[in-house]
């Protein structure tokens, strides 16, 4: 019986299921392998290194414009193919980093609010004015006690406090 070497994006894929990896990380690492591999024009990753890897990676934030998260991905498939198949560290890599969006937090002014108020009734204007003014969170709003003579919100268990008292 003739035994062949297995390809090395199939020894990728048994370094991982001996390892008890989920077939989609597997997936996703033998797709980055490739990859990698495709982009060095099919030089076998043994006789590359760490720039190569930089140089991908680069590639990736600059021309294709992937997001931080799949430049992480990539570089964690590149540093397990080195480390648990080829057996060899890569060192440091200083590739360009893709730059994760800065969210800002939606504000809605005091006209908007005041509108959104005026749209509503009830129980629900009262909720929504109570964690509109008073900075409750909504579970901490939805399990408020009401103290009638006090003239005082009460709030248990809130993740802050365990007691807070707020006047009217």
């Amino acid at each position: 019986m003739n035994k062949r070497k297995p390809k090395f994006l199939d020894q990728l894929s048994g370094v991982m299921r001996l390892k008890h990896y989920s077939i989609k990380t597997e997936k996703s690492y033998v797709h980055w392998g490739r990859r990698f591999i495709l982009f060095h024009k099919k030089r076998h990753p043994q006789e590359m290194g760490a720039p190569e890897v930089q140089a991908f990676l680069n590639y990736l934030a600059v021309d294709q414009h992937v997001s931080a998260s799949t430049q992480n991905q990539a570089l964690n498939a590149l540093v397990f193919l080195y480390k648990h198949v080829i057996k060899k560290e890569l060192g440091t890599i200083n590739a360009i980093r893709a730059r994760r969006p800065k969210r800002l937090p939606v504000v809605l002014t005091r006209e908007e609010t005041q509108k959104i108020l005026s749209l509503l009734s009830g129980g629900n204007h009262l909720m929504a004015s109570m964690l509109y003014g008073s900075g409750l969170r909504l579970m901490e709003c939805l399990r408020l006690r009401i103290a009638r003579s006090w003239a005082c919100v009460f709030v248990f268990g809130s993740k802050t406090l365990i007691f807070q008292a707020n006047t009217l």
